[in-house]
């Protein structure tokens, strides 16, 4: 029997080999043992496999070494054991092994060009079917819950290439409709979100039709953005994270913070040129904060240990190995957190406007005085059509950003995340403090921060900068928070950061 073997997770559980369908055990636990160590791909304890499917009257060890041996009978070949157990893990050799459902996910992310409306229109008729169906009460609470998270990303899956057909430029008006309506059903928050920034419907047949972003570029184009990818992971707590990869090379990873989106930024124009000059020469991957943006906003833990976790969740689903490390904001304090828990995998520290202590830290009375009534104003006014609210923000941000860009970031906050996680964020930042891990840093750092920043003081900047054993800092002459890509500013923080990199990072 040939050892290669392809695997249906969509739909029923099913196994070929060679062309002819190999008969599985009819045992439902069985079959979701399979399925949970086919799809976890790495060790797993026994305890733990017996605890997920075995109940405790029973003889949980008996159970596993009973369904472990109809497994061998099926997969194992007399040229290769696929079946790895000893006395302590038990774990399927996956090398070889085409499994469906990942290879539509790899199709969707790694693909360098746009996938043709024939490839993605089978993708979404394969996704119709449902993940892993059948397996439902054959294990315990914790595999269920396991279970549906793992149909709650191929849904994502789902949504993304819905969204990729509904916009694909080679459609006709009457087949654009088609899955235009299918997305809208499928995913009607994001739908919602999208057409909230972009009024226009998402439907494009040619060049002369394709949609416009409010400042008249084109949101499919050449110029902004560049193909990005999108999928999801699951927290340990079930929060689903959603992450994107674009350009090609080595890669540059982003930490997530607050007020980004992955399906609005790229067609920003705060963010929109930047991205597209960072995808040029690398893979560019960034990933939305829990709380905000294509990630889960319901989620009950909004703490900096979380954000540090989502960031090494992220790390690990892209099985990256050694990447420099952009932070930004408070995504400067969770880099950092990081470099210091894996120094081995950070070649380098990029650190733009951060900060080490949060305001409940290091702010006067007077000034948490300040933030707590901001953050009160933030509940009663985040989610109005009124954008005074949002306003005190974007000033702080921005002061020197045109009126336009003011008015554009004023809506994009909104449908970045609900009022209330506005106001947890804010509660959350304020808390982080990293000063303790600044000296640990052993990753080579370059610091910026604007001389006049009206979000976080310089002195924030200059004091991460001081005290990280030889890190570069460069000030920025700049009153905004959030570099806007036609001041200068924001090009000497491209060429100064980039040549930075390609000397201490890959």
């Amino acid at each position: 029997m040939c050892s290669k073997l392809e695997v249906s997770l969509l739909g029923g559980l099913r196994v070929v080999s060679g062309g002819r369908e190999i008969s599985l055990p009819a045992s439902r636990k069985v079959r979701s043992l399979f399925a949970f160590l086919l799809v976890t791909g790495r060790p797993q304890r026994r305890e733990t496999l017996c605890e997920l499917l075995w109940d405790r009257p029973a003889d949980p060890k008996a159970g596993l070494r009973w369904a472990l041996t109809k497994l061998r009978k099926v997969i194992n070949t007399p040229d290769r054991t696929r079946i790895l157990a000893n006395r302590e893990r038990v774990q399927i050799d996956t090398d070889g092994i085409r499994i469906d459902f990942r290879h539509i996910q790899s199709q969707l992310q790694e693909s360098r060009s746009l996938l043709s409306v024939r490839d993605l229109g089978q993708i979404a008729e394969q996704l119709n079917s449902g993940l892993m169906e059948g397996l439902d009460g054959s294990g315990d609470e914790k595999f269920d819950a396991w279970l549906t998270a793992e149909r709650k990303e191929a849904e994502g899956v789902r949504v993304e290439a819905l969204k990729k057909l509904a916009t694909h430029p080679e459609l006709t008006p009457t087949q654009a409709q088609k899955w235009l309506h299918l997305w809208q059903a499928a995913d009607p928050v994001g739908f919602e979100r999208f057409e909230r920034l972009a009024p226009d419907p998402p439907i494009a047949n040619s060049e002369s039709t394709r949609r416009q972003s409010r400042h008249g570029t084109d949101l499919h184009g050449a110029s902004r953005p560049v193909h990005q990818c999108i999928g999801f992971c699951t927290a340990r707590d079930g929060a689903k994270i959603a992450y994107a990869t674009m350009g090609s090379g080595p890669p540059l990873l982003k930490a997530a913070n607050w007020l980004n989106h992955l399906e609005l930024d790229c067609s920003t124009p705060i963010w929109g040129e930047g991205f597209t000059a960072i995808a040029k020469n690398r893979t560019f991957i960034r990933y939305d904060e829990r709380g905000c943006g294509l990630s889960d906003w319901d989620v009950e833990d909004l703490s900096f240990n979380a954000f540090v976790e989502d960031l090494e969740l992220v790390v690990d689903k892209l099985g990256l190995d050694r990447f420099p490390l952009l932070g930004i904001s408070q995504g400067c304090a969770v880099s950092i957190e990081y470099a210091v828990r894996y120094p081995e995998r950070v070649t380098c520290l990029v650190l733009l406007g951060g900060f080490a202590a949060g305001w409940r830290h290091a702010a006067s009375p007077e000034e948490q005085e300040r933030r707590e009534a901001l953050i009160k104003l933030t509940e009663l006014g985040w989610g109005s059509d009124n954008s005074a609210y949002r306003r005190i923000f974007s000033q702080t941000f921005m002061p020197d950003a045109s009126m336009d860009d003011l008015d554009w970031f004023d809506e994009f906050q909104r449908l970045t995340t609900s009022a209330s996680n506005a106001a947890r964020f804010q509660d959350a930042f304020g808390r982080i403090n990293v000063r303790d891990r600044l000296k640990e840093v052993r990753t080579p750092t370059i610091v910026f921060h604007s001389r006049q920043d009206q979000r976080i003081p310089f002195s924030q900047g200059r004091e991460i900068a001081s005290e990280i054993q030889g890190a570069q800092f460069v000030p920025l002459e700049s009153r905004n928070h959030i570099l806007v890509e036609y001041e200068p500013a924001w090009r000497v923080f491209c060429e100064t950061a980039n040549h930075f990199i390609s000397k201490k990072g890959l």
